[in-house]
């Protein structure tokens, strides 16, 4: 066991006895899903998207997701608002810029919105964090064109210029906030073959945030946890369908020893 391993298990137990409320602002492709993963792992979801009420859902919510998987300009207002709220209110934020380099409209959002808000925790795939980068990348829909390594400086310079923490999730993870960098190795390959396990990821990364104030802790063992979830889950399941149910039971069967034991997180 080394420090990073037990920072993770110590976070994990941390959310099991906070029940921590995460609300989502987040895309219709995703929802079901990634509520069933926080309600695994030890957390309560909350998916509201209307203005009118997101003053109230920001004040209960222990940490807020924004996330553009399915874009329109009423869910734009929304987002942007309920940024607001939550910069007001010191509530952890994380964007994951699902898309971001595909499309114009979703770049200039996602970029918008980190310039004008700061989240605590920007987390994508690597194209989709170059594309908030000033040299720029470019997805094919959600996917990725690049590897976390093709990323590694531009997440480095975005972070520390902003203020913020970086995680580049893909067959490794990269967590940064331009000063400390950190390799996470868990999780497995039919992670790639469900829909919407970034999100998951993103979502979780929000969990461990409302129990973990370092950004950097927080998102390396976010990604342990869930990558060493998958990886118990691959060795039970015969394909993606069987993972992903797999993936909700390793979610919930975890425990902080289990973390300290198997987090693969490493000084990059």
């Amino acid at each position: 066991m080394d420090h990073y391993s037990k920072l993770a298990g110590e976070a994990l137990g941390r959310l099991r006895s906070a029940n921590p409320v995460v609300h989502s602002i987040t895309n219709y492709v995703v929802m079901n899903s990634t509520a069933n993963v926080l309600l695994a792992m030890g957390a309560s979801p909350i998916m509201a998207h209307a203005t009118e009420e997101l003053n109230d859902i920001v004040n209960i919510a222990s940490s807020i997701v924004i996330n553009i998987g399915t874009l329109s300009s009423q869910w734009i207002e929304s987002m942007n608002h309920a940024c607001r709220l939550a910069k007001v209110a010191g509530k952890p934020l994380v964007l994951d810029p699902v898309g971001s380099g595909a499309t114009k409209f979703r770049t200039d959002t996602a970029c918008n919105i980190v310039k004008t808000t700061v989240p605590t925790v920007v987390r994508g795939n690597a194209s989709e964090i170059l594309s908030l980068s000033p040299q720029g990348g470019t997805t094919r829909g959600v996917d990725s064109l690049h590897t976390m390594e093709d990323a590694f400086e531009a997440a480095k310079a975005v972070a520390a210029k902003l203020g913020t923490c970086i995680a580049v999730t893909g067959e490794r993870d990269l967590v940064t906030d331009g000063s400390r960098s950190l390799v996470i190795a868990n999780g497995h390959s039919f992670m790639r073959k469900v829909t919407g396990t970034g999100c998951a990821a993103t979502v979780i990364v929000a969990a461990f945030l409302a129990v973990e104030s370092d950004p950097v802790i927080a998102s390396a063992a976010a990604l342990a946890f869930f990558g060493l979830a998958g990886e118990k889950a691959a060795a039970e399941s015969s394909g993606p369908g069987t993972f992903w149910q797999k993936t909700l039971d390793a979610l919930y069967n975890v425990t902080p020893k289990d973390l300290e034991a198997g987090a693969r997180i490493t000084e990059a």
